[in-house]
């Protein structure tokens, strides 16, 4: 007897705790569609006013749906493995969150939220640390621990905190509130992550059908938020779309999944003709968010297919994600990575490859793409070399498709959005499994007037490898091409941008030999005051900068070294500056950089010659300029002589 009172009240303290004791009624299943193949019994239980009864046969329903099967990790942005050990990292998450000690960004670790949840603690002015907290991905964690171990506090512990939370957030709390915990960005994360997390906690003896209730109730009204608060433009207006497709595909027994399926394609045909440009590449210029983008389209493909819609998709649409992938080969280095510009950041070999193996099961028949997908062993290696994306401006000068080779990727863009910066002209340059100059990447987003100040520094023209005057940022990117040839011995480009008022920028890049570059650069314009081309290096490169001769060159002990050196005969002075690298959100590196600067006091076109010649071993080449001729309006004609280690080579572009 003193056992079973025991019982009761351990019961009757956890229902306190979570809060379930809730009254289930009629209402309760306004959201269900009754009519649903294998709702019969609810039906019939809410036909004869057996409300509670109800709950516990769709509870039942839901556990032989979701619960018997593996959970559905195919909307996940990273691949989760069911199959190994717990992870590690994935556990010590889950723990901290059984304390409330809640990791919402990767970049700044824990932050204790209290044992009374303080849903609106900021602890540092960094927007995603208030945004990606509302995302609750820890939740995950615990479930994935949860079903592991078996042990009930991930059950129990995640089923107050999605009540706290619940309780704590409603919509129209504030609008400061509404801000972060209702950004649809955020809002989309929870629809597409709970539906995971709730086919592991679902066989809990915590979930109640009382609980059951609650979550449909709440997962019903954020779902059925996003159609009409979609972002108005880029990637976010993807997520939202595809993962209100998602929730409609995952959960076709709610009354209006029918009306989100159908939303969430409708703004994807739409988007896609919207955001991508004919060349494949998507709008915001980051090839970060370029990928991610593929993977939106992917997988709002599969849940159409899933629920039997893919041929409510237009024609086109399969087509351009392929165009897109194809673009994203094109600008992959041999480690599977891409140039940071914009808003990016490296990503591990793993993530890209199992990226390329999700693309090639819906591209099966494109040898190119099964090529990356399995590392070389299957497909075809692509047959082709450089190659232009010439609408976004992406231009990729390549001699193979292997560690060995030499590839130099530089952007010259139409104007971008959030993602991008002011950069044109930059570029990566990589020889013989090494990235010799990694753009500056991004460090944050947004924040405070610290935060924006930290962003702002990364964003600044003069930390990338282009010409700037007077170190400010140009003031558009709007390349215009106006030669992109191919040879066996000599590969072209030249483009020009309108970087400031009263001066344009025109860059062209002549890969010679299959070997090295040569950077031409011209000011031209009314314009006056102090002109600098600039040039980053790697962090580790350790280079000598040679003022005397204008060269810098790093001193690698492999022997696997880059020489750059202003040829200009005029006046040219070579200066050392500070230099950063962001290769993840929130860390950074510093890191050589320098400028090679001179004045411009009139309307005459000043002209820039660099060398950028990757060479083996410690001596240093030796290389001149024996003559040029070199117009000085916006043609490309040119044509001019090196010496290089006592050797001439005669270029000549017409």
């Amino acid at each position: 007897m003193h056992l079973k009172i025991t019982m009761l009240y351990c019961l009757l303290i956890l229902q306190a705790k979570v809060g379930l004791s809730q009254t289930i009624n009629k209402e309760s299943f306004d959201i269900i569609d009754l009519n649903y193949p294998g709702l019969e019994q609810v039906k019939h239980q809410v036909n004869t006013g057996e409300y509670t009864k109800a709950a516990s046969v769709l509870l039942q329903y839901y556990r032989t749906k979701m619960g018997t099967k593996k959970p559905d990790f195919s909307n996940m942005e990273i691949p989760v493995d069911t199959t190994g050990a717990l992870d590690s990292k994935t556990k010590e998450i889950a723990d901290n969150a059984l304390n409330h000690h809640f990791k919402t960004q990767e970049s700044y670790g824990f932050f204790d939220f209290g044992k009374d949840i303080n849903w609106q603690l900021w602890p540092v002015k960094d927007n995603e640390v208030r945004w990606q907290l509302h995302r609750l991905k820890w939740f995950l964690s615990m479930a994935l621990t949860y079903r592991k171990t078996k042990k009930e506090d991930y059950a129990r512990e995640w089923i107050f905190q999605y009540q706290d939370w619940a309780k704590k957030n409603p919509l129209g709390l504030s609008k400061d509130n509404d801000r972060f915990a209702w950004r649809p960005l955020e809002v989309s994360d929870r629809v597409q992550n709970l539906i995971p997390t709730l086919s592991i906690f679902i066989n809990s003896a915590h979930f109640t059908p009382e609980f059951l209730m609650l979550f449909l109730k709440s997962y019903h009204q954020q779902a059925d938020y996003l159609p009409g608060h979609y972002a108005t433009e880029g990637n976010h207006r993807l997520f939202e779309a595809q993962r209100v497709l998602f929730a409609g595909a995952s959960f076709p027994e709610l009354r209006d999944a029918a009306n989100w399926r159908k939303s969430g394609i409708e703004v994807l045909n739409a988007e896609i003709k919207k955001q991508v440009y004919p060349d494949g590449v998507q709008f915001e210029l980051s090839p970060v968010y370029h990928a991610a983008s593929i993977d939106i389209f992917v997988k709002a493909y599969r849940a159409a297919q899933k629920a039997g819609l893919e041929a409510e998709f237009d024609p086109s649409y399969k087509q351009t994600i392929e165009k897109m992938v194809m673009a994203f080969i094109n600008i992959t280095f041999p480690n599977y990575n891409q140039p940071m510009f914009g808003d990016s950041w490296l990503a591990k070999k793993e993530f890209r490859i199992n990226q390329f193996k999700s693309w090639a099961e819906i591209f099966g028949q494109n040898p190119y793409i099964r090529y990356f997908a399995s590392e070389g062993r299957e497909g075809q290696k692509p047959n082709w070399l450089s190659n232009a994306l010439s609408t976004a401006g992406f231009y990729t000068f390549r001699n193979g498709w292997d560690e060995r080779s030499t590839i130099l990727i530089l952007k010259a863009s139409p104007p971008g959005e959030f993602h991008a910066q002011p950069d044109n002209g930059t570029f990566e340059l990589w020889v013989n499994g090494r990235n010799f100059s990694p753009d500056a990447g991004c460090f944050v987003y947004s924040g405070d007037v610290e935060i924006m100040k930290q962003r702002d520094w990364y964003r600044q023209s003069r930390v990338h490898s282009t010409l700037t005057l007077d170190n400010q940022n140009m003031v558009i990117t709007k390349a215009e091409q106006q030669k992109w040839e191919t040879g066996k011995n000599l590969d072209v480009l030249s483009y020009t941008n309108p970087s400031y008022a009263g001066l344009k920028h025109q860059r062209s890049v002549l890969f010679v030999d299959q070997k090295y570059f040569l950077i031409i650069d011209k000011a031209i314009g009314k314009a006056t005051g102090k002109l600098g081309v600039h040039f980053q290096l790697k962090e580790d490169s350790n280079p000598v900068f040679d003022k005397t001769g204008n060269k810098v060159y790093t001193t690698y002990s492999d022997g696997n070294n880059l020489l750059i050196q202003s040829l200009n005969t005029d006046q040219v002075a070579l200066q050392e500056e500070e230099g950063k690298v962001s290769y993840s959100y929130g860390n950074e590196l510093k890191r050589p950089a320098f400028v090679f600067e001179k004045a411009k006091t009139d309307d005459n076109t000043q002209s820039y010659i660099s060398i950028v010649y990757p060479f083996d071993g410690k001596k240093i080449p030796e290389i001149s300029l024996e003559d040029k001729d070199l117009i000085t309006d916006q043609g490309t004609a040119l044509t001019l002589t090196l010496i290089i280690d006592g050797k001439r080579k005669k270029i000549r572009i017409d």
